[in-house]
């Protein structure tokens, strides 16, 4: 069976970048009918933090990547590392390194000046000296001195690396606790991960992590390390670029459906669609239509894609969705009450959940209009038709329809235009000249706060 897995280190949020991996990583098990792993890398004591866990959980739970076992956490497992490192004690496979890091950098130090490649010269591999006392060790891998490492990435393609240019890395810290190659070499063989899906900044890691578990006589998974993605300049993404959290984007009222598709799009591609469904996405998925070459982070093109989504999104979801927005205003409840009715009618105008409680403002409180639009549309010559429809409205059922038609009414009756009427209406009631079909907004704003911010405007036109 396939098994995926997606493991981050908590020492910040779910950026960008990992979230892609995540999505690659569960959309290739769910293809293949496998499993997703989710893991916590928590090893790194300084900088791991119960916040950072959460922030994981909660990114992954927004993106809906539901997994199959996890999470696990490393430091629960500290000893099993420590049992295997002894197994590779014992077998002559590892050794306890003595040299103090005062010593190892005066060692990179002397290599540099000499033009040579800072590593590890393996004083301790088969050293006969007595350990110094009060000194706690490390253990390193006895890394082969021969022989070449191979591996066909399903990616990038074979890569090899000669083992002659790997040094005897460190398994065990000093406190007991693994390293990075270790620890995740020694999770993926626990958890039977069958396919190992990250970005291409842990390509360097492979071979040493290979060597690791050639010495386990363990099988070997395979790998496909996934591009970087760049900001548009062409940089490494960054926070000036829009690598933010994951979660920064529901905050500022993005879709995670529109988030997904954006991410899936990101160095990977089925043919020319680019809209798609995550059931589609599941459909599609292959590890060889990633592209070899970095993908870029466009935020206009997520926008565009989070404003589709919210054109055919759910109206009582957007209205869910949108609350917290406008409590944050300080909107209560709309004065007619029917918020999804408003989501609905405004959801083709704007691009995230934000804007959309931006652009309903009106449906809460009464907009001052500006004082040129008060100039251009309050006039003397207006006023009949619009204390004549003010009339008109008073008795009328409280349908579009029926507004519409009281509103056509008014305009023949005052030989006007449609616009004529219309765009100071539209002003007095929501103080904007830019709405969506005035009868459509009358008819959500109700009869009552209607006639009430007529009346109270029409004291603001001359005559």
């Amino acid at each position: 069976m396939v098994k995926t897995r997606f493991a981050p280190s908590p020492t910040g949020y779910l950026h960008i970048g990992g979230a892609r991996t995540a999505l690659f990583s569960w959309a290739f098990a769910r293809k293949q009918g496998g499993k997703f792993v989710l893991r916590i890398e928590d090893t790194d004591l300084e900088r791991s933090t119960q916040q950072s866990v959460q922030a994981i959980l909660d990114g992954m739970a927004w993106l809906g990547l539901d997994y199959d076992e996890g999470p696990y956490y490393q430091m629960q497992r500290l000893n099993r590392y420590q049992e295997v490192a002894e197994h590779l004690l014992a077998q002559g496979l590892a050794y306890r390194c003595y040299a103090s890091k005062e010593e190892l950098d005066v060692l990179r130090e002397q290599q540099r000046q000499a033009g040579l490649k800072p590593r590890y010269d393996g004083r301790w591999r088969d050293s006969k000296q007595t350990p110094p006392a009060g000194v706690q060790p490390v253990v390193r891998l006895k890394t082969p001195l021969e022989g070449i490492v191979v591996f066909d990435d399903l990616v990038k393609g074979k890569i090899s690396v000669a083992n002659h240019e790997l040094d005897d890395l460190v398994l065990l810290r000093s406190d007991g606790t693994p390293t990075y190659n270790f620890g995740v070499v020694l999770d993926d063989l626990d958890m039977g991960i069958t396919h190992v899906i990250r970005g291409d900044d842990h390509v360097n890691n492979t071979p040493r992590q290979i060597n690791i578990l050639k010495a386990l006589g363990a099988s070997i998974p395979q790998y496909a390390h996934v591009p970087m993605i760049l900001g548009a300049d062409g940089e490494r993404l960054s926070k000036r670029h829009g690598a933010v959290s994951v979660m920064h984007y529901r905050d500022q009222g993005y879709l995670p459906e529109a988030l997904i598709n954006y991410l899936a799009r990101l160095g990977w591609s089925h043919g020319d669609e680019e809209i798609f469904s995550r059931e589609q996405l599941v459909e599609w998925f292959d590890l060889a239509a990633i592209n070899r070459s970095p993908a870029k982070f466009n935020p206009e093109k997520l926008t565009w894609l989070n404003q589709h989504y919210l054109k055919v999104a759910d109206d009582a979801r957007l209205a869910e969705l949108v609350t917290p927005f406008l409590q944050e205003r300080g909107y209560g409840q709309p004065a007619a009450g029917n918020l999804p009715g408003i989501a609905g009618l405004l959801k083709d105008r704007v691009s995230t959940i934000e804007e959309l409680a931006d652009a309903s403002a009106y449906f809460f409180k009464t907009i001052e209009p500006a004082a040129a639009l008060r100039e251009q549309y309050f006039t003397a010559g207006i006023r009949p038709a619009l204390e004549d429809l003010t009339g008109r409205l008073t008795g009328v059922e409280w349908k579009r329809e029926a507004i519409h038609h009281e509103i056509k009414q008014t305009v023949a009756s005052h030989s006007l235009k449609f616009p004529n009427l219309a765009m100071p209406l539209r002003v007095m009631v929501t103080g904007e000249v830019q709405t969506p079909a005035i009868d459509a907004v009358l008819e959500l704003l109700g009869k009552e706060e209607t006639l009430l911010r007529l009346r109270d405007r029409l004291n603001d036109f001359p005559g």
